[in-house]
């Protein structure tokens, strides 16, 4: 069962001795599948089930560890959401400072990587006027 892509999400269900070794197993042979999109739609299949059958302790200790942290596209996933929260953060202090900001110099700020947008999340503090926001955002171009 474990040697067949689809029915891999199914693994957890045959009666097992050793349920951690099997889905030790499970994780190994789903982290092996190439197309990055087969083998998320294979991880979330095989969590969904797992969650039926075994305790969430159990779920969260293998699935959580080695699963989620092999899926590329879940890091991708977590990587987007801080960027977010960052981006979100930031104009909401400096709404609240400057009152509305223009959509151009929002749309700057939602486009600085990460690194650039924590710089202005601290610079920030000491800006007094909006022309302190449009020169540090000049001067800090990607």
């Amino acid at each position: 069962m474990l040697n067949n892509t689809a029915l891999r999400p199914l693994a957890p269900f045959t009666a097992a001795k050793a349920p951690a070794q099997l889905l030790h197993q499970v994780v190994q042979q789903v982290s092996k599948i190439e197309s990055a999109q087969q083998r998320q739609q294979i991880s979330v299949y095989t969590q969904l089930l797992v969650g039926l059958r075994f305790k969430k302790e159990l779920v969260k200790q293998i699935l959580q560890e080695d699963m989620m942290r092999e899926s590329v596209i879940d890091q991708e996933i977590l990587q987007e959401g801080r960027q977010e929260e960052g981006v979100t953060l930031v104009l909401r202090q400096l709404t609240r400072r400057f009152g509305t900001l223009d959509a151009a110099v929002r749309s700057q700020i939602a486009t600085l990587p990460r690194p650039l947008l924590e710089d202005l999340g601290e610079d920030l503090l000491d800006f007094t006027a909006l022309t302190d926001l449009v020169d540090w955002l000049q001067r800090h171009q990607p």
